[in-house]
């Protein structure tokens, strides 16, 4: 009964390190990222248990056609047309599934009004795959984010 009593007890004074361990792991992923393209970058934020990212910066932040800050113009809700880009949450609900991956995820692409299904892989603590795809994974593309802010 004493074994009992001690592995339980020693049971539970590591299952919160195991938990934390886990948050750690999933929270490397929290930073300003750059895709490949170099016009925005995005800030990765955890709220609640899951992963967003909203435009943080622009090359070009102002409409060349009027001056104004640029908006989500190709959203194909025609109210949420006239929403700024810098500020805008391009990626939503992933959640850690280990191993470097995030998953259940979307991204939107504010270039062609789309939302996709989204997965995100850490190749090494400054790089990401962003695999973005309609239905299955294999019918998608995949873009190289580079971290340039760690857990701001």
């Amino acid at each position: 009964m004493i074994k009992k009593t001690i592995f339980f007890f020693a049971f539970a004074l590591l299952l919160p390190l195991f938990s934390f361990s886990q948050a750690t792991e999933g929270d490397k992923l929290l930073g300003v990222w750059e895709p490949s393209h170099g016009k925005a970058r995005v800030k990765i934020e955890k709220i609640g248990n899951k992963y967003y990212g909203k435009v943080v910066w622009l090359k070009e932040p102002n409409d060349p056609d009027n001056g104004k800050p640029k908006v989500d113009k190709n959203n194909p809700d025609e109210t949420q047309r006239s929403i700024p880009l810098k500020g805008l949450r391009i990626l939503k609900d992933f959640t850690f599934v280990g191993s470097g991956e995030w998953n259940s995820g979307t991204i939107y692409d504010p270039e062609n009004g789309s939302t996709y299904k989204c997965i995100i892989k850490m190749k090494d603590d400054n790089t990401l795959d962003i695999r973005g795809y309609i239905g299955v994974e294999a019918l998608g593309r995949t873009d190289v984010w580079k971290r340039l802010v760690i857990k701001n």
